[in-house]
């Protein structure tokens, strides 16, 4: 596996560095209603393409939760970024915790927004029908945000979200991700993981809601925080923009808590 630099963009020239990973339906234009609102004077952001998708939709690849990990520490490493944290979205936070479990001394804060859990998705029969076939009908790539989003999102916005969905990734690529991110399970390389780590749910989302991040992700991390968002469901960042900055960055701040842990000889970001 070699590792791809991935298409990105750079925002703000603060000194926390964080990486933002889209999901399974987006590229990086998956945050563009939050870019106008971030505080890019205590943060540096690096907004990837992963491979399959944006810039990087022609590019090849196993299109996995691993080999997207491995791409994001290259991208890190090319920045000169030493340690850094992570926001994935969805099938984003998937890939990001695999970055988390691989090098837990890295990674200063974890954010996933309504992420994967590390254990995957398992779906019944039918609901995985819809989702493989979302790769090459647009109705049911509909049907799924429409689900997810509490069903009262308004028709323009579910037709828009759809054609940018298409527009931005390769649907064999697309297929591709969906067996990692929903079949893999990898759960045991974080349980205990000390990496302060937030989990940020739409209360009308019904697939990834907060009790399945209380029966995921607040077991496996020993620093798990997590945030309810009411009025959104799936997509936060399109849903209640400045809701999820705010409570993005108020996390991401915190690291300087984290500064004085260590100074007083408490446990950082290690793995226990």
């Amino acid at each position: 596996m070699v590792p791809f630099l991935l298409p990105h963009t750079l925002l703000g020239d603060g000194p926390h560095r964080v990486i933002a990973v889209h999901g399974w339906f987006a590229d990086r234009g998956a945050y563009a209603a939050v870019l106008p609102d971030l505080d890019l004077e205590s943060f540096t952001y690096a907004v990837v393409d992963l491979r399959g998708y944006g810039e990087a939709k022609d590019a090849p690849g196993a299109h996995t939760t691993t080999e997207g990990a491995a791409d994001l520490l290259a991208l890190a490493d090319h920045l000169g970024w030493d340690r850094f944290s992570l926001i994935g979205h969805s099938m984003g936070g998937a890939v990001a915790q695999r970055v988390v479990a691989a090098v837990p001394e890295r990674v200063r804060r974890l954010v996933g927004v309504s992420p994967v859990p590390a254990s995957g998705l398992p779906m019944p029969p039918e609901q995985w029908e819809v989702f493989t076939s979302a790769a090459d009908r647009p109705e049911y790539r509909r049907s799924i945000l429409d689900t997810t989003t509490g069903g009262n999102r308004p028709a323009a916005w579910l037709d828009r979200m759809v054609r940018q969905s298409l527009d931005a990734s390769d649907a064999k690529a697309f297929r591709s991700w969906l067996d990692s991110w929903a079949g893999d399970d990898f759960h045991a390389e974080l349980e205990g993981c000390r990496v302060p780590a937030l989990a940020v749910t739409g209360v009308l989302d019904p697939a990834l809601s907060a009790d399945v991040m209380r029966q995921t992700w607040m077991r496996w991390f020993g620093r798990g925080e997590l945030a309810e968002l009411p009025g959104a469901g799936h997509y936060a960042m399109d849903e209640t923009p400045l809701e999820l900055i705010r409570t993005v960055e108020d996390f991401l701040r915190a690291d300087a808590d984290d500064v004085s842990d260590d100074a007083s000889g408490s446990e950082g970001g290690a793995t226990a």
